[in-house]
């Protein structure tokens, strides 16, 4: 039979049969060290004073134009780097419709050539009435300019207004009032047995001018 071996002397041995197989391979340092080595020593393209490099990539001679990233402002190459335009753009109008930004500038395709007034759509220096007493004009400037008719003062007490049309009118002529009766102008008008009313001449919205005489059983007294 064969003798016991110690505790310690087993764990030894344990330790150096597991030691080989967890320590990495020196070769993999070696290749490592390899392809660091090999990307120190990449030399870089320098384009300086040779040409130009956008965004991309893309590389400019010196002297051509391009259009560096996504601006619409072109560059030309030098030897001290691109020089691109900064040009002080006109400002657009303010109707414009339709703006166009493939130029260094916006520009404006399209101007408003209409009017618009409460809601309704008019074209350049057409006329129109949006109400009776209102005459409007679209002017070149796309505002719309009104005039409202003044009406005169009606001669009647009882005026009427008439579809599209924009003063009121007194269908039945001149008139005043004698009391609460309406009187025609112009005439003498006997109200009552004993009164007689006539209207001021041009002055309608004052009350008659009544004469009142001595009545009996109905008969005017002369």
């Amino acid at each position: 039979m064969a003798p016991l071996l110690p505790a310690t002397f087993v764990l030894l041995l344990a330790l150096r049969a597991v030691t080989p197989a967890a320590v990495s391979n020196p070769e993999d340092y070696a290749a490592d060290e390899a392809e660091r080595s090999a990307a120190d020593s990449i030399i870089f393209d320098d384009y300086r004073g040779k040409g130009c490099v956008d965004d991309s990539g893309f590389v400019y001679k010196l002297g051509e134009r391009f259009y560096p990233g996504h601006s619409n402002c072109p560059c030309v190459c030098t030897e001290d780097g691109p020089v691109c335009d900064q040009p002080e753009c006109p400002k657009l109008h303010p109707k414009c419709t339709k703006v166009e930004h493939n130029g260094c500038c916006p520009e404006c395709k399209e101007v408003k050539n209409f009017c618009e007034y409460r809601g309704k759509t008019y074209k350049i220096l057409e006329e129109f009435k949006p109400s009776p007493c209102e005459w409007c004009r679209c002017e070149p400037n796309n505002e719309v300019h009104c005039v409202v008719s003044d009406c005169a003062v009606p001669e009647c007490v009882n005026p009427v207004y008439e579809p599209e049309q924009c003063c009121p009118i007194c269908k039945n002529g001149p008139n005043c009032f004698a009391g609460t009766t309406i009187i025609p102008a112009g005439i003498d008008v006997k109200v009552d047995d004993c009164t007689i009313c006539r209207c001021h001449n041009g002055d309608w919205w004052k009350p008659a001018q009544c004469v009142r005489r001595e009545c009996l059983n109905g008969q005017t007294l002369s």
